[in-house]
């Protein structure tokens, strides 16, 4: 998502625009997929103290083209983004809505909130070395408690295989027996 903000008539301070940033780039999860959102903020002159600051913001969604406009008015710069913020999360969770529901007539409309994600290729970072002990269940559940893992491989000696132990989410212990071809 990127982020156009615009001072108009006005020098924006550093804190107010990394406020506004802040404050913007959480629209996002109201609606996934916004491709960009352009903000102007101006200062006027006006008889009005409350109507000092106008903040614009246009969001453009990524899903047929939408658009949602915003305009607040306020007498603190922090208070007109606050207001805007609320119209537009307001505006993004009703289309949401009518996308999701629409769903059903338009196979389309859903399928484009989930993003393409680039293949993740997972690699090996370290190799540990360890050697296995013949030990009974027993000791491998004091081993395993000992060391504070949630996992334990171990060489059982009754059956001279390798057993892995694992604590369950329940509390309990499983263990697995591996089979071979």
């Amino acid at each position: 998502m990127e982020l156009h903000i615009t001072g108009i008539n006005t020098e924006l301070p550093v804190k107010a625009h990394s406020y506004i940033k802040q404050k913007l780039s959480k629209l996002n999860k109201h609606f996934p997929g916004i491709t960009d959102v352009k903000t102007e903020i101006s200062e006027e002159q006006t008889k009005s103290r409350q109507q000092h600051y106008l903040v614009k913001a246009t969001v453009n969604s990524g899903i047929g083209n939408a658009a949602f406009h915003a305009e607040e008015r306020a007498e603190d710069l922090f208070q007109a983004v606050d207001k805007v913020v609320v119209v537009l999360t307001r505006q993004l969770e009703k289309h949401k809505g009518k996308v999701y529901r629409g769903g059903r007539r338009n196979p389309l409309a859903r399928g484009k909130f989930q993003r393409a994600e680039a293949p993740n290729y997972r690699k090996v970072v370290k190799t540990k070395h360890f050697m296995l002990e013949p030990m009974l269940l027993e000791e491998a559940i004091v081993q395993m408690e000992n060391l504070g893992h949630d996992f334990f491989l171990f060489f059982d000696a009754n059956a001279s295989e390798v057993r892995l132990l694992y604590r369950r989410n329940d509390g309990d212990y499983g263990l697995i027996e591996p089979e071979y071809k």
